[in-house]
C-alpha cells in the first residue's frame, strides 16, 4: 500500500527521508492526500479532504487545527510534545537572562555610543547605572505547566541556584518522575504569585488558559516581578500587562510574540517567535511527526495524539487488522465484534481505548475483511471511520 503525505510548510529533510521512497509520495502539491504534514499554516477554514486518514504537526501547539473538526471524520492530529523542549528551554533561560540583567537595553545603549575611546569609556562609566541588575541565586521562579518544557525549565533554574515553584493540575507521571526535587510543587498558581521574583508559562493555548496570567494575577505580585511567556501571547493578558508596565506595578514582560502595544516598550522584551527556531528542533519535530504518521497509517498505532486516546496492538502474523475510530459509547465493542462474527471472521487480538468523548479500536482477525463488512462498521451509529490496515 502506499501513502500520499501533503506538506503545507517546509519539513526537515531529515524527517522526510524517513518516509520509505517506494511507499509514499510527498508534495505541497498532491491531491487526494493520506495525511498531512505542517508546522504553522491554519487548517481552519481549510476543506477536509476526504482521503486524509490523519493529520501531523511538527511542533506542540495545535491551536492552528481545528481540532473538532477533524475528531468528527475520526482523524486522529498528531503533535510533538518535547521534541522542541530543549530549543525552548535555553530561550526560556535566554530571556529570564535578558530580564535580570537589563541585557537589551544595555546593549542598545551601547550600540548608540560614538566617538572616541575616551569618550565612549566615560560615557560607559556614566551611563552603566541605569542598568544595573540582580543575580538569580535565592530568586524565586514561578513555572505555570510542568510538561516536558516545563520541568526542564524548573530543572535547570534550581540548578542556577533559583527557588522554584511549580504548578500543573495534569502533571503526568514521567514528568513527574523527572522533575528534580528541589522544585516545590503548588496547587494553585496564584500561591506562587506572590512569592515569584519571575513567572514562566508553559502551557497549551485552550479555553482554559486564555489571560490566565491578567490583571487580577498581576495585582498579586511585586512590582518588581517579571512574566516570561515563549507559549502563546493570549495566554498573558496583552492589556493588563501595558497597564501594570506603565503604572511601574511590574517589573518588566518578555515574550516571543511582538505586537504594536508591547514594541518598543520599556521593559518589555519581544522576540520573533524564535521559541523552537533552531535547526535541531525542527529535526527532532520532523522526526518524531514522520513516525508518528508512519506508525498510524502504516500500523494503526496512536502516540501523541492531540483528540484520540494513545493505543497499541502488536500485530498477529498472518492477520488482518481493523481500525475503528468512534465515540466513547456503550456497546461499541460488542456491535463491532457481532458483524465480525456474522461474517464468519475470528477475532485474534483486540483492544479499545478512550480518550473523553473518543474512543479508538484496534482488531486483528484471521483471514481477509471483506470491504462489506467495513461498509456495516461505518454504518453502526457512533462509528466515525473505520478502514482495514494493510
Amino acid at each position: 500500500m502506499s501513502f500520499r503525505i501533503k506538506t503545507l510548510n517546509a519539513i526537515s529533510e531529515l524527517g522526510l527521508e524517513r518516509f520509505p521512497s517506494d511507499s509514499y509520495d510527498i508534495g505541497t502539491d498532491l491531491s487526494n492526500p493520506s495525511a498531512l504534514l505542517l508546522r504553522s499554516a491554519s487548517l481552519h477554514d481549510v476543506e477536509i479532504p476526504e482521503s486524509v486518514l490523519a493529520v501531523a504537526r511538527a511542533g506542540a501547539g495545535t491551536n492552528n487545527i481545528p481540532i473538532p473538526d477533524y475528531s468528527a471524520k475520526g482523524v486522529p492530529v498528531f503533535n510533538t510534545p518535547g521534541a522542541n523542549a530543549n530549543a525552548v528551554k535555553e530561550l526560556t533561560l535566554a530571556g529570564i537572562f535578558l530580564a535580570a540583567r537589563n541585557i537589551i537595553d544595555g546593549a542598545a545603549f551601547a550600540h548608540r555610543l560614538d566617538g572616541d575611546a575616551a569618550s565612549m569609556n566615560e560615557e560607559v562609566e556614566k551611563g552603566k547605572k541605569k542598568f544595573v541588575g540582580f543575580e538569580l541565586p535565592g530568586r524565586t521562579l514561578a513555572v505555570i505547566g510542568l510538561g516536558a518544557i516545563g520541568v526542564e525549565v524548573a530543572n535547570s533554574a534550581c540548578a542556577l541556584g533559583m527557588k522554584v515553584m511549580g504548578y500543573d493540575p495534569a502533571v503526568t507521571v514521567d514528568n513527574a518522575w523527572k522533575l528534580s526535587a528541589h522544585v516545590e510543587r503548588v496547587t494553585s498558581p496564584e500561591q506562587m504569585f506572590s512569592q515569584a521574583d519571575i513567572v514562566t508559562v508553559h502551557v497549551p493555548l485552550i479555553p482554559e488558559t486564555k489571560g490566565m496570567i491578567g490583571a487580577d494575577q498581576i495585582a498579586l505580585m511585586k512590582p518588581s516581578a517579571v512574566i516570561i511567556n515563549f507559549s502563546r501571547a493570549p495566554i498573558v493578558d496583552e492589556n493588563a500587562v501595558v497597564a501594570a508596565l506603565d503604572a511601574d506595578k511590574l517589573g518588566g514582560y518578555v515574550c516571543d510574540f511582538p505586537s504594536p502595544s508591547l514594541n518598543k516598550r520599556a521593559k518589555c522584551v519581544t522576540l520573533p517567535h524564535l521559541g523552537a527556531s533552531t535547526f535541531e528542533a525542527e529535526e527532532n519535530c520532523a522526526r518524531m511527526a514522520v513516525d508518528q504518521l508512519r506508525d498510524y497509517l502504516e500500523n494503526g498505532i496512536i502516540r501523541n495524539s492531540v483528540n484520540f486516546p494513545t493505543i497499541d496492538l502488536p500485530r498477529r502474523e498472518g492477520s488482518s487488522r481493523l481500525g475503528i475510530a468512534n465515540s466513547n459509547v456503550p456497546n461499541m465493542v460488542g456491535q463491532i465484534s457481532a458483524l465480525l462474527a456474522e461474517a464468519g471472521l475470528n477475532i485474534a487480538d483486540l483492544l479499545n481505548r478512550s480518550k473523553g468523548e473518543l474512543a479508538y479500536t484496534l482488531v486483528d482477525v484471521e483471514g481477509t475483511i471483506p470491504e462489506s463488512v467495513v461498509h456495516e462498521i461505518r454504518s453502526i451509529p457512533g462509528v466515525l471511520s473505520a478502514r482495514v490496515i494493510a
